[in-house]
């Protein structure tokens, strides 16, 4: 059997949480944090290699990802409204399941471009240097997955 092959065959666990009393905490969201966490240092490692503040990529995260995360359940509702007629308050359930990448990616994008430039900061420049982090923290999110058994 192939390295990858022995890789896929290894079971998702049992339970996809962890409970602190009252508290869930999903595996899923758990491990979208660490994505998101790894891609914040390469970016703030990448952006302080070019002069800038390593704190500059920290407050445009910070807003980005939140917008990210508004944007990744807009496009799951848009593109899939038949699951919310008639309970549209679940459009806000994220912990229902249900995230778009593509809408994540435009608000989050976005955000941080329009951030970026009322700090006087080089959206161009500041681009380029999270360009390699959004698919770093995208393919360690995807990791969430396995705990989902999807």
């Amino acid at each position: 059997m192939s390295t990858l092959g022995l890789l896929a065959s290894i079971p998702s666990p049992a339970d996809n949480a962890i409970s602190l009393g009252p508290l869930q905490l999903r595996a899923y969201g758990l491990v979208i944090a660490a994505g998101v966490m790894v891609a914040v240092v390469v970016a703030q490692r990448r952006w302080s290699r070019r002069g800038g503040d390593p704190a500059d990529i920290s407050r445009l995260a910070t807003w980005s990802v939140l917008a990210g995360l508004v944007g990744a359940r807009a496009y799951h509702v848009l593109t899939d409204y038949q699951r919310f007629e008639g309970r549209w308050l679940h459009a806000v359930a994220v912990w229902e399941g249900g995230l778009g990448i593509p809408g994540g990616l435009l608000a989050g994008v976005v955000t941080g471009v329009v951030l970026a430039r009322r700090a006087g900061l080089p959206a161009a420049r500041l681009l380029d240097v999270v360009a390699p982090a959004i698919p770093l923290a995208q393919a360690i999110g995807r990791l969430g997955n396995w705990f989902n058994q999807e």
